[in-house]
This record gives structure tokens, sequence and C-alpha cells, in this order.
């Protein structure tokens, strides 16, 4: 039996380069994201690559949302023992421009969605004794930077929860392993006037696919707990 994985926030972006990058190498893939018809759009894209998938619409911060898109997903394509936490909003603002609301839509999506979809396919992982959980960070995780508080706040949050989640689940055979990479041309950063990367010369959505599919692909007692994924020339 092939290997099933679920990917939030799949339907663009690093998201999206994941779900292929797992599909291609032979997974049974779930995706999820907030917008159905982006979901439909995708997973006709990923079956007509000849990859096993399903998917479901879902805002990974409500607890409704999550169990339910979970047990659709493993519904159809079985127990998920590999979860890639890859949805994420960067709200990019002077500290004194950010409103309640912005701090709130950051935390739902780049931290409480860890804890909801984790929660949710964490059992289905035990039991199988084996699982990999990814979480996609940011090297905003360990830097701060002018605009970024709620952002980094978050990642720096994302970065605690992997490192504690890694000492409880690796007596079951599962795996906690976080990314962080440097800036990636996505609308993330394209949609923003804060950040000025060279689109030419960051890191492009494919590049951090291949480091989460290699970093799965390690030996079964090899653990990589922490990647940063840098340009190499920016």
């Amino acid at each position: 039996m092939s290997d099933t994985a679920l990917v939030t926030g799949a339907t663009e972006g690093i998201g999206r380069a994941i779900a292929f990058a797992l599909g291609r190498a032979g997974y049974r893939v779930g995706v999820c994201a907030r917008t159905a018809p982006k979901v439909q759009q995708l997973v006709a894209q990923l079956r007509a690559e000849g990859i096993s998938v399903s998917g479901a619409p879902c805002d990974v911060g409500q607890e409704v949302e999550v169990a339910a898109a979970v047990g659709h997903l493993t519904a159809e394509i079985g127990p998920i023992d590999t979860l890639v936490n890859n949805a994420g909003i960067g709200i990019f603002k002077p500290f004194l421009d950010l409103s309640t609301a912005d701090w709130d839509a950051t935390m739902a999506t780049n931290l409480r969605s860890l804890f909801l979809t984790t929660r949710a396919v964490l059992p289905s992982m035990r039991a199988l004794g084996r699982g990999a959980i990814v979480n996609v960070a940011s090297l905003a995780g360990r830097n701060g930077f002018v605009g970024g508080t709620a952002y980094a706040a978050s990642k720096h949050a994302v970065l605690g929860f992997s490192k504690s989640l890694m000492l409880e689940t690796r007596q079951h055979n599962i795996r906690v392993i976080v990314i962080c990479p440097g800036s990636v041309d996505t609308s993330l950063i394209r949609h923003q006037t804060m950040l000025q990367p060279n689109p030419e010369r960051i890191l492009q959505p494919e590049d951090v696919a291949q480091i989460v599919l290699d970093s799965l692909r390690l030996p079964g007692r090899a653990l990589v707990s922490e990647l940063d994924i840098r340009p190499t020339n920016p």
C-alpha cells in the first residue's frame, strides 16, 4: 500500500508544488484549501497526471471544517500517514497599522491550523505505527523583519510547536520535520510591498517541494527535524 498524504493550502504556491511532487512519487494525495472551485481544479489537474487524489474545501483554522475534511479524505483515499501543514498567510504592515483582525487571521491560519490538523490525523498515524508531519515555517521563524510582527511571531511559534511535538511523537515512529524557507516566488511575496526580493533569484515552489520529498525519503531511522532553505545567490 502506498503512502497517503494530506497537503493543506494546496491550490497554489508551495502547497501546489508539494501536492504534485508527492503524487508523482506515488503518494495518494489529499488536498484542501479554502476555495472549493480551486480545489476541484487542482484535483482535476492531479488526476490528469494519473495521481490518486481527493480534495476538500476547508478553512484549516476552523475545527469543524478540519474534522469534516479529514473524515472525507480518509474515506476517499485511506488513513493519512503524511501530513504537510503548508497553509499560511502573510500580512505585512507596520505594527501600528496592524489590526486585531489581521493578527487573529494570521494566528488562525499559520498556527491554530497546525494544532487542528495534527490533532485530526495523529491518531491514525499512531494506529499505523508510523508517520511524518511536515510543518512549513519560514526563516522568519528565526529572524524578525520590519512589517513582520504578526507573521514572524506565528512562524516562531511553529518552530516551538514542531520541536515539542517531535519529542512526543518520535517514540511512535512518527517524524516531525519543520521546513524554514527563505523568500519563495509565490503570491504571498508578490502581493505585498514591505519586502522587495529579486524574483529571478529567490526560491521557487518546486525547490521547496523537492526538499520536502527528499526529507520524507530519508531512512526510517533518520530524522532531520529542522531544515533552513536559502537561495544560493540572492
